[in-house]
């Protein structure tokens, strides 16, 4: 193979390998606030495949998603449930963990990703549920940002 051959290919295929996440968000077709989550993880990354649904209550129930974790939108990657406003930073910890079905940002926090308008940002927790029902803290935000 001619050597500019064998840098195209290598190319082609270190391509494929950084190919980006997909993320299946399921929302409803009227919120605002799920379409601004969408253009964060796009702008961050990841390919979303955005899915209009009739009935985010029985979407969240077939993802196991805990109404006390519940959110506006539910996003689905590698078979696991990202509920509500999550930082990508969360979503990367949830990639890496065996032992979480789930991560979640419960409620609308002001602030939070696809949540910031301009008014002042609230601190909140991501909390994810393990395969055993578990809640855990994974961390607290302001912002998309993890506060220390």
């Amino acid at each position: 193979m001619k050597p500019y051959l064998t840098a195209l290919a290598a190319l082609l295929m270190s391509g494929m390998a950084h190919a980006a996440d997909v993320i299946d968000v399921h929302r409803d077709a009227n919120c605002g606030c799920c379409k601004d989550w969408i253009t964060y993880l796009e702008a961050n990354g990841f390919e979303v495949r955005d899915h209009v649904e009739t009935n985010m209550s029985a979407v969240k129930q077939k993802l196991g998603v805990a109404p006390r974790l519940g959110s506006c939108h539910t996003g689905v990657i590698g078979g696991k449930f990202i509920e509500g406003h999550v930082p990508v930073a969360a979503i990367h910890e949830l990639q890496k963990r065996d032992d979480l079905a789930g991560v979640a940002v419960p409620g609308m926090p002001a602030g939070s990703p696809g949540m910031d308008y301009g008014q002042p940002h609230q601190q909140y927790q991501v909390i994810g549920l393990t395969t055993k029902g578990k809640d855990l803290v994974l961390g607290d935000y302001l912002g998309a940002q993890p506060v220390r």
